[in-house]
């Protein structure tokens, strides 16, 4: 045994997880990175630094994964977006730092909101709100615009939501009822302030953490029913006392798979010998569906106000009463200020939070270097098009008393719409439950609520593959508090 503790994958939930175990000095715990590992903030490239560029989430990217997805049953091609860095997706996303509603996690078996709450709360550091639902002293920065980054678009915006009656909620990560508030983003200064920044850069110098950048690995090793390390794309064996996949949702349920942890049928086609039949692996996850309405809006900026953001949480009947009650919170309406493309429109994301659709990653083969097949399924419920058609519609009128133009294709008939929709579809990166919480009786489920794969001794997966269900905020935020929590469930 080389290692306490060997994390495969730098990510969101990698980083916390890390940090936090080499606390103790006696635990030895190494992080092995797919990409690289910048040793200081300023080694990051200029676009993953600026909070105000979403270039590293492009297609082609050197730092993102950029995996190929199919989003419907058309099929509609997309690529989904993962950081291949240390700090993960959080090194190239939005910096929304959105917690999960309490709905969402106590619907995860076996955990508690008091329990996530808590970890929620030890990794910030938020001067913008008081009070002890609010972290003031942990690793991560988190700010909210402010001044001058309220003016022009982003105020009219928030006052045409009261207009139309969405309520203030001033605390997007308090638990308040839904409705129209301000972004919390885990931004310092303006640099997009990552999760190996917040827990790893820091404490490069522990001699008990080892970081290695560039370090894919191809499989769990297993003896008997134990993990006892991993092997590397090169062939290299490192043991470990316990192996934590943190790969994220698309990587940690690969591994499982080409370690011979599976859905038995899928891993014998591809001819990997099955070590252990669980079904839920790769299987039965859920994202965001989402399309944007682009509107022409040529007031200037203020330049600190490119990155500002506002976003809308509603529930669907407020939008859309012929269709059934939806849970609170379930449509989204995000606005970003700054153009895409410069002279640009502007755009309002409209995005499902709760979709009926369920998705599933299949192995091409058993050969590590090969991406799996995503399919999300999306739109496939006439419940998730009629969501979609709400939202857009809303978001139009959203524009109309802003005083904006509102664009002709949310007054199309809803066979229109759907074809609009349809053509513009795109995902937001926010796979989740790929390898879900549950019990062992549970087929789907793959993790214990400690996060410990079933089946398996000295294995778990911590990183948003375990979220049975996406929640309804974006899950950058949820990836950091399960790393939080993960340690203090290795301390129990």
């Amino acid at each position: 045994m080389e290692h306490d503790v060997v994390i495969v994958g730098g990510g969101s939930a990698g980083c916390a997880l890390a940090g936090r175990l080499s606390e103790d000095p006696g635990r030895r715990v190494l992080v092995l990175e797919a990409g690289p590992a910048p040793v200081r903030p300023e080694d990051y490239p200029a676009e993953l630094r600026d909070v105000s560029s979403l270039a590293a989430a492009d297609d082609g990217h050197p730092y993102n994964w950029s995996f190929a997805t199919q989003l419907t049953d058309a099929p509609h091609r997309s690529r989904t977006a993962r950081g291949r860095v240390l700090g993960g997706s959080s090194a190239i996303n939005g910096a929304n730092h959105l917690r999960a509603t309490r709905a969402d996690v106590e619907a995860w078996h076996g955990w508690s909101w008091e329990d996530a709450l808590a970890a929620y709360v030890r990794g910030e550091d938020d001067h913008d709100v008081p009070g002890p639902e609010h972290g003031h002293d942990g690793p991560v920065p988190v700010e909210r615009p402010s001044g001058e980054l309220l003016a022009g678009l982003t105020t009219r915006i928030v006052r045409a939501a009261a207009a139309l009656g969405v309520p203030a909620e001033p605390d997007k990560n308090g638990d308040a009822p839904p409705g129209v508030g301000l972004v919390p983003a885990n931004v310092s200064h303006g640099v997009r302030f990552n999760a190996a920044m917040a827990y790893v850069l820091p404490h490069r110098d522990r001699p008990n953490l080892c970081v290695r950048g560039d370090s894919p690995v191809a499989r769990v090793l297993v003896d008997g029913d134990r993990a006892v390390g991993v092997e590397t794309l090169t062939g290299e064996r490192i043991g470990a006392g316990e192996v934590v996949l943190a790969a994220g949702a698309i990587a940690s349920p690969q591994l499982l798979a080409l370690s011979g942890i599976g859905p038995a049928d899928e891993l014998t086609e591809v001819g990997i010998p099955v070590r252990l039949d669980r079904p839920g692996v790769g299987h039965g996850w859920s994202d965001h569906p989402a399309v944007f309405l682009g509107f022409a809006y040529d007031e200037p900026l203020h330049p600190e106000a490119v990155s500002a953001q506002a976003a809308i949480h509603l529930d669907a009947a407020t939008l859309h009463p012929d269709l059934p009650a939806d849970p609170a919170g379930d449509l989204e309406v995000l606005l970003f200020c700054r153009p895409f493309a410069p002279g640009g429109a502007r755009h309002l994301m409209c995005a499902v939070q709760q979709p009926d659709s369920r998705g599933d990653t299949v192995l091409h083969s058993d050969d590590p270097r090969r991406p799996p097949r995503l399919r999300h399924h999306y739109l496939a419920s006439a419940t998730d098009r009629a969501r979609m058609r709400a939202v857009v519609r809303f978001a139009a009128d959203l524009l109309g008393s802003s005083g904006i133009a509102i664009p002709t294709v949310a007054r199309s008939s809803d066979a229109e719409l759907d074809a609009w929709v349809a053509a513009g579809l795109t995902t937001s990166s926010h796979l989740c439950g790929s390898a879900a919480i549950g019990p062992a009786s549970d087929p789907a489920a793959v993790v214990d609520p400690e996060l410990r794969v079933h089946g398996v001794r000295g294995l778990r997966v911590v990183d948003t593959s375990v979220v049975p269900t996406v929640p309804r905020r974006g899950p950058a935020a949820t990836a950091l508090m399960l790393g939080e929590r993960a340690a203090e469930l290795f301390r129990d």
